[in-house]
């Protein structure tokens, strides 16, 4: 069987993209009341080694990849990318193929898309991308599952982005060209998506202005902090996107049952006020959780068990 990678929801796609958040929902329900610790009853996984490489910080993306394996009956070895080698100029090339030898999937949190595209090139085991700076398709899985537990179908669903046009917007509007759903973002000048990640969407997404007309009728409004991980110039760019903060006068211009998404770490009174990501509209704990439970199921279709 062909290796199978997850770098973009595209790599999925749309029916094995439903199949894993069913597989997800019903795996999830499955440990209602369980230990954390407990493996799942079919330890699907058992036997395998999960290789994590971390050369950007992390809590949710490394304790829930962690979690993940261990439920599914296997294990994990976490790498700080400043104490192996690849920190000292070995190539990701060269670290794919000695990982490939010792380990049965690789995931890999970094900067440069290119690198996870370079890793699945050369390792001849799953190579999972948690973060770059183009794509985030693990975060969205989560999201997705979020929503459908909120009672909401992804069909003809409409999305409300708003803020920087980063990697999890770009993301979002993948899956909105897969799964049928709608998405505007509300992006200052100068911060909007690429071109090229709003076509990905199918004609589904488009960028405005005005942070109203992106959240008015909005089922799901999403945000996500400002300031990422080492980025330069942040006043400016705080300038810039404070007229984008979500608030519950910009709330109110949504559905009455709409829902918060925010994949965290938020910056409270910056791209959201407390009284919105605290409040009765936010599923942001449920989101993270979730994060775990989604990426369960990305690991057993990596594997081949699902699609």
């Amino acid at each position: 069987m062909t290796t199978r990678h997850f770098l973009n929801l595209s790599d999925a796609g749309a029916d094995a993209i439903a199949a894993m958040l069913d597989d997800a929902l019903t795996r999830k329900q499955a440990r209602a009341g369980w230990p954390k610790g407990k493996v799942d009853a079919d330890a699907p996984l058992a036997g395998r080694v999960l290789a994590m490489i971390f050369e950007k910080n992390s809590t949710r993306t490394r304790v829930s990849f962690d979690m993940a394996v261990r439920q599914l009956g296997g294990q994990s070895i976490v790498m700080e990318a400043g104490q192996m080698q690849l920190g000292r100029g070995e190539t990701v090339a060269d670290t794919a193929r000695v990982l490939s030898g010792y380990v049965d999937a690789i995931m890999i949190r970094t900067d440069d898309h290119a690198k996870v595209e370079e890793m699945a090139r050369y390792a001849s085991v799953p190579v999972i991308n948690g973060l770059t700076d183009a794509s985030h398709p693990c975060q969205i899985m989560a999201d997705l599952l979020t929503i459908i537990e909120a009672g909401k179908s992804l069909p003809g669903l409409k999305v409300a982005w708003l803020g920087d046009g980063n990697n999890v917007l770009a993301s979002i509007v993948e899956a909105a060209g897969l799964m049928h759903f709608d998405v505007v973002a509300a992006c200052p000048q100068g911060f909007q998506p690429e071109e090229e990640a709003i076509t990905r969407a199918s004609g589904r997404a488009r960028v405005v202005a005005d942070p109203r007309e992106a959240v008015e009728g909005a089922d799901i409004v999403v945000t996500d902090t400002w300031i990422s991980m080492g980025q330069a110039q942040a006043e400016t760019k705080l300038a810039a996107m404070m007229p984008y903060q979500v608030d519950a006068s910009l709330m109110a211009h949504a559905k009455a049952d709409a829902k918060f998404l925010h994949c965290l770490p938020a910056h409270r009174g910056e791209e959201v006020t407390p009284e919105v990501i605290d409040g009765a509209h936010s599923l942001i704990w449920a989101e993270a959780e979730n994060r775990l439970h989604a990426q369960k199921a990305i690991l057993r279709w990596c594997f081949g068990q699902i699609g």
